[in-house]
């Protein structure tokens, strides 16, 4: 049985995190959940996890919790990215309402 689930995030502007997050991911807009008040995105091959938004009156006070970790390489688990010599480890950046978000 296939199970399907959604990461849930709180945000300022839903829509507009779903935008930069579609960019971010090769996501697409999830038909019929865009609205002011929340916003979702769906991988287009339906095989990876979901991402929603709903709007809350407040920005995060304290460092997110839960974020995300962008791969951009496609190495076996257990085996590092190299380059040049050197193996690379992630880069912290911060998506447009502050929150936290690995590249690796």
């Amino acid at each position: 049985m296939a199970t399907h689930w959604t990461i849930g995030c709180d945000a300022i502007g839903p829509r507009r995190l779903a935008t930069f997050w579609c960019a971010a991911l090769g996501y697409v807009r999830e038909p019929g959940s865009d609205e002011p008040d929340c916003a979702s995105i769906i991988d287009p091959d339906g095989v990876v996890a979901a991402i929603g938004w709903l709007r809350v009156p407040e920005f995060e006070a304290a460092r997110n919790r839960v974020h995300l970790d962008v791969r951009v390489t496609r190495n076996a688990p257990d085996e590092p990215t190299v380059r040049g010599g050197a193996a690379l480890g992630h880069v912290v950046m911060l998506d447009l309402e502050g929150n936290e978000f690995c590249v690796a």
